[in-house]
């Protein structure tokens, strides 16, 4: 009844993808509120940028591994 549940790599791969897309639209939402408060720090919302663009890094190096090569 309670048997553990095995993912395999592919199925692990694609849970991590989704978690970082969810932190970048996190991190998108934080950098849009700061940008619109009247005392947005310009180091706080170039950090924020900063771990923006690293997810993104991040999203492209799991989706390229996900995505199977075709030669066509």
């Amino acid at each position: 009844m309670n048997a553990p549940m095995e993912l395999n790599s592919e199925e692990v791969l694609r849970i991590k993808l989704e978690v970082l897309r969810q932190e970048h639209r996190d991190l998108d939402d934080a950098i849009h509120a700061l940008q619109a408060s009247a005392r947005a720090d310009p180091l706080s919302l170039r950090r924020l940028k900063k771990q923006k663009l690293a997810l993104k890094d991040q999203i492209a190096r799991l989706s390229d591994l996900l995505t199977p090569d075709i030669i066509a």
